[in-house]
């Protein structure tokens, strides 16, 4: 099974050159997992739900669905903070989402899975996994799919900076100077600090300038001058 890594080297590298990374990464993973469909939706506290790709057809009639009734899966995994598997829409969606299952059924929705996309305790949104049959993941399947969903926060917090991939992003994700030498200074301080890897240290530098409405610049900064410190024992959350 690929790594993240190799799975991020491959759609920057190898792509099919049609859309957008995030887009080409839903297409991937739905071939990857067997699937009818891939959506990559962003969620917020405020409410704020938006869909930023999605595999023609089921996917996304999928995430239109749940737009409209306001519950499904994908709002629960957001929630909770876990992976929904939801392998027989007819026989746990009616009882589980009244307002949503009706709709599925009649658009032919047999299965979903959904992972929540995270780093620490910092909610993204959500990827989905729709299929037009009922049936589980195998043990392989979900673990590629945990994988295509740390992919996906990569892609959201690494790369928002490059023209195309930044469509529809939220504003608070945008920073065009992430290559700045502050934040690669503070990306290896992180890492000492929290204890992780560059990646990762990047990862949790971006993460907490979106959840604080603020620059990567900023809290490179910050973390730099010393004000800011990551701690391993608190999932990299910083404190001042």
């Amino acid at each position: 099974m690929p790594t993240p890594g190799e799975i991020l080297l491959s759609l920057l590298h190898h792509g099919d050159g049609v859309g957008s990374l995030p887009e080409t990464l839903c297409r991937r993973a739905a071939e990857d997992l067997s699937a009818d469909g891939v959506g990559l939706t962003l969620l917020s506290d405020a409410g704020h739900r938006q869909v930023l790709a999605a595999t023609a057809g089921t996917a996304r009639v999928v995430e239109e669905l749940q737009v409209t009734a306001g519950e499904g899966p994908s709002l629960d995994a957001w929630r909770e903070r876990r992976v929904v598997l939801l392998s027989d829409v007819a026989r746990v969606a009616p009882a589980r989402w009244p307002g949503l299952a009706p709709a599925l059924l009649e658009e032919g929705i047999g299965a979903i899975f959904v992972f929540p996309l995270q780093v620490g305790d910092i909610r993204l949104g959500v990827l989905d996994v729709c299929r037009t049959t009922p049936g589980r993941l195998t043990g392989e399947q979900l673990a590629i799919g945990l994988t295509y969903a740390e992919v996906a926060v990569t892609v959201l917090l690494h790369l928002q900076e490059e023209g195309g991939l930044a469509a529809g992003l939220d504003s608070r994700l945008l920073d065009p100077l992430a290559s700045a030498p502050q934040i690669h200074q503070a990306t290896g301080m992180i890492s000492v600090q929290a204890a992780v890897g560059l990646a990762e240290a990047l990862l949790l530098l971006r993460a907490h300038a979106f959840v604080h409405s603020r620059s990567a610049r900023d809290v490179a900064r910050d973390v730099v001058n010393r004000t800011l410190h990551f701690y391993p024992d608190n999932d990299g959350e910083a404190e001042r």
